[in-house]
């Protein structure tokens, strides 16, 4: 099973702009998504889907994800609205005025969870929702299970893109999901690619199609601007969840063409060869060296 995502989209920053470029790097990054040699079994898309919430916006992605061969999922982020979404997106998702909802795949649960507080940049996970999610966990004891989700509960080291640990929702978070094993985390709102391990949970933060967000993790003073860089023109970017059947393997890539410095060619047909039959023989010795 693969699992595509693309994570803040922020289209219709530049509402009056017919031609903008946040739409544009969308498109190219659907259009990487759908060029795949391995076609992706879902795409998730992990909410900042607009940068206003405006209806036109909405009605400008659906008409990009309509073409898409397989399911597209979404999620709200912060510069979200969820009745301009649904009226939109008719069949999208809302339990308890949340779009929060389950996939079942045979191999893995995948959870969509809402952390939106509107009006405020930062993420929002109350009793109602936490209620949710520790009843949707409770049905499937022993199963591996995917949360997806806009906010990440992390210290990033960015210090204006970050969540504190003690914030009422990253506790309720952590709460809800208790020690349940076998949990695997997907989110955007950094605008750059992270990995790392929140309270056990592996937690894969995908790269935006927006422009990225700057890595400085000096602090920062509200009151002093220093003319660091904030918004950085780096490539739209993709994540590749693949399940292996034991886990999943995250892979972030960015959109565009590389320049090729070598191909599968005859040149290194016998280096393929080799590694196929060193994976395909037991050495006896490999261990014990």
């Amino acid at each position: 099973m693969l699992i595509a995502q693309l994570t803040d989209l922020h289209i219709g920053f530049d509402l009056e702009n017919p031609d903008e470029l946040n739409f544009h790097r969308v498109a190219a990054a659907i259009d990487y998504v759908m060029g795949l040699s391995v076609v992706p079994d879902r795409l998730f898309l992990t909410g900042d889907l607009t940068d206003h919430g405006d209806v036109a916006s909405y009605e400008r992605l659906k008409g990009l994800i309509d073409g898409c061969g397989f399911p597209v999922h979404l999620c709200v982020g912060n510069h979200d609205d969820r009745a301009a979404m649904k009226q939109v997106f008719p069949d999208l998702p809302v339990e308890d005025g949340f779009v929060q909802y389950v996939i079942d795949e045979p191999e893995v649960r995948i959870i969509v969870l809402d952390t939106l507080d509107p009006g405020h940049h930062g993420g929002a996970f109350g009793h109602r929702r936490a209620g949710w999610l520790k009843a949707r966990l409770a049905e499937v004891p022993g199963k591996p299970v995917l949360i997806v989700l806009h906010h990440p509960p992390i210290e990033t080291g960015i210090p204006w893109m970050t969540a504190h640990q003690t914030e009422p929702w990253v506790v309720m978070l952590d709460k809800a999901i208790g020690d349940r094993p076998g949990v695997t985390m997907i989110s955007g709102h950094i605008h750059r690619s992270i990995t790392t391990s929140w309270r056990g949970r592996m937690l894969a933060v995908a790269p935006s199609t927006a422009p990225q967000v700057a890595l400085e993790m000096a602090p920062i003073d509200p009151e002093r601007p220093d003319e660091r860089p904030m918004i950085v023109a780096e490539q739209p970017g993709v994540a590749l969840h693949l399940w292996t059947g034991e886990g999943f393997v995250t892979h972030h890539a960015q959109v565009g063409a590389p320049d090729v410095l070598a191909r599968y060619d005859r040149r290194l047909q016998p280096l393929v060869q080799a590694l196929a039959e060193e994976h395909d023989t037991i050495r006896p010795g490999a261990a014990a060296a």
